[in-house]
Parts: structure tokens; C-alpha cells; sequence
């Protein structure tokens, strides 16, 4: 990780918030990219940035092990983020 930030690798998104539902911490991410429980990801929104380790995630209020690209997912974080942040796989 140290020789990527010394040599500038540029992080790709996997996804973005599409909704924050603020009383039970819960985002919905629309991904282009694959996750799956057990997963860290970052998500970044101007200077503010956290890390998040992917505990479980749902589909429709289905419990799923893992998500592909052009899929919706619900995961909850610990802290607030909002609409239009992006989703890094760290």
C-alpha cells in the first residue's frame, strides 16, 4: 500500500451511495464492481473519507454473501455519508 500511494496508483470506484437511510445507518450502494462479506471499502465524499469492513449485506431484504456489478446492495455503516459518495475496495 505504501508503494502505491509513493507511486500514485489511482483508486478505482466500485460503487456509489444512491440513498443513506441516516436513523439506521444503512446505505444503498449502486456497485459496478464485486463485494462480498468479509470486504473493506472505503467511502469518500470530498475530504471526508472512512474505512468499513462489509459484516453482511442484503438484496431486496435478502441476506446475500456477495453482489456483482449493476447490482443494489444495503449495508450497514458506522458512520454518516450521503448521496453521491463513492465506494472504494481497499
Amino acid at each position: 500500500m505504501f508503494l502505491d500511494w509513493l507511486f500514485g496508483k489511482k483508486e478505482k470506484a466500485i460503487g456509489k451511495v444512491v440513498h443513506y437511510f441516516d436513523k439506521i445507518q444503512v446505505v444503498v450502494l449502486a456497485l459496478v464492481g464485486t463485494l462480498k462479506v468479509g470486504d473493506k471499502i472505503k467511502i469518500k465524499r470530498g475530504d471526508e473519507e472512512f474505512v468499513e469492513t462489509i459484516a453482511s449485506m442484503q438484496i431486496d431484504h435478502q441476506n446475500v454473501e456477495s453482489a456483482v456489478p449493476g447490482e443494489e446492495i444495503a449495508i450497514k455503516v458506522s458512520r454518516p455519508t450521503k448521496n453521491g459518495a463513492l465506494v472504494f475496495k481497499v
